[in-house]
């Protein structure tokens, strides 16, 4: 039996595969063009029936939904949920990507019909053991090139939030940690906030790059349309979403997870520090 983990060639999965090959566990990468090998499996979220041969037997599933359009990811979310459903995997976490979940009083919230909600909903009725891990922001969205740039030429950090809005910042390092202790202790279902408590300003995450790299720097918000300028020749047509994205968070009082279901209490889990992380971050 094996743990089957779904983008473990990208940011979000690559951590955790690893983790995992480092542990000896069995392994295998989920992906459309896999060979089937010691350590991949084809499962192409576009096939049930691709997606329920990878998952048969399997020990654990590790979940996410790719960036896409929703019509897409909602096909994917169904599909995933039907190959859970006749696979009968041992175990499913699920990762929401950043989607608030867990707080229906945030205007964050997932719409009750959005592709995440189908996902979770699905796995849960299947009668399947799950999880979710369920950060909020990724600290690596701050080492995109219109982001660092201006903190090696300026000192400055800038990032579409307000100067006064609090988010439970995280790692692709700290899920994988946390997803991984999931797959392996099933004794822990429901959601699991990942991030920093109290959740951090822009003034922290710019302290932050001020230690690592020993010299001032200064947070300065940016709006979500003069970042969607920035980033529009990097992301296409995709960019306009990004700005709805961060237009939600700009009228949002704060992003932040809730303490009693948070890693660091369920599961004793902290998130690295700002400084720590981009030690390890950049040097890989």
């Amino acid at each position: 039996m094996s743990f089957i983990i779904h983008g473990a060639t990208g940011a979000q999965g690559a951590p955790l595969f690893e983790r995992f090959k480092t542990a000896g566990k069995s392994v295998k990468a989920a992906s459309r063009t896999a060979e089937n090998g010691d350590h991949s499996v084809t499962a192409d979220a576009a096939s049930t029936d691709s997606l329920i041969s990878a998952y048969d037997q399997a020990e654990g599933i590790f979940v996410h939904l790719p960036q896409a359009p929703e019509a897409l990811r909602q096909s994917y979310a169904n599909n995933i949920v039907a190959a859970i459903r006749a696979a009968r995997p041992s175990h499913v976490v699920i990762s929401t990507s950043g989607a608030v979940v867990d707080t229906p009083d945030s205007p964050l919230q997932a719409s009750a019909d959005s592709a995440i909600m189908t996902l979770i909903n699905g796995v849960k009725g299947s009668g399947v053991s799950n999880a979710i891990v369920a950060p909020r922001l990724y600290l690596e969205n701050l080492l995109l090139p219109m982001v660092s740039a201006p903190v090696s030429s300026a000192g400055v950090l800038r990032y579409p939030i307000r100067p006064d809005y609090a988010v439970s910042w995280s790692s692709h390092a700290d899920v994988a940690k946390v997803a991984e202790r999931l797959l392996l202790d099933r004794t822990l279902t429901g959601v699991v906030g990942i991030g920093h408590l109290p959740g951090l300003l822009g003034a922290d995450l710019a302290a932050g790059f001020s230690k690592h790299f020993g010299r001032n720097v200064t947070f300065e918000a940016q709006t979500p349309e003069a970042f969607g300028d920035l980033i529009e020749p990097f992301f296409g047509p995709a960019f306009a979403g990004v700005v709805q994205f961060y237009q939600a968070h700009w009228q949002a009082p704060a992003n932040t997870i809730d303490p009693n279901t948070s890693s660091q209490i369920l599961l004793g889990i902290a998130p690295d520090n700002v400084e720590t992380w981009l030690a390890k971050a950049l040097v890989r």
